[in-house]
């Protein structure tokens, strides 16, 4: 929005700026660290069904798949 818009007015302001983006990137750490194994392995079991839809479903429905001698930046 800076590059597109920069003359736009822009009420909010995040405070303190680095602390509280630092402060809340180690207590989000902190509390992935003190999970349990169990968590962390429905974690990636869950991300890799995700995985499995997501590619299987963009290989399905690709815009290159149905039109391979097609580019997409020339259109």
């Amino acid at each position: 929005m800076r590059v597109k818009n920069p003359t736009q007015p822009r009420p909010f302001r995040t405070p303190w700026v680095p602390a509280v983006p630092i402060l809340g990137m180690i207590v989000n750490f902190a509390l992935m660290y003190s999970l349990g194994w169990s968590n962390w392995l429905r974690l990636f079991v869950w991300l890799l069904i995700g995985q499995v839809i997501y590619f299987a479903y963009g290989r399905r429905h690709s815009k290159l798949r149905q039109h391979p001698k097609q580019s997409i930046g020339h259109r």
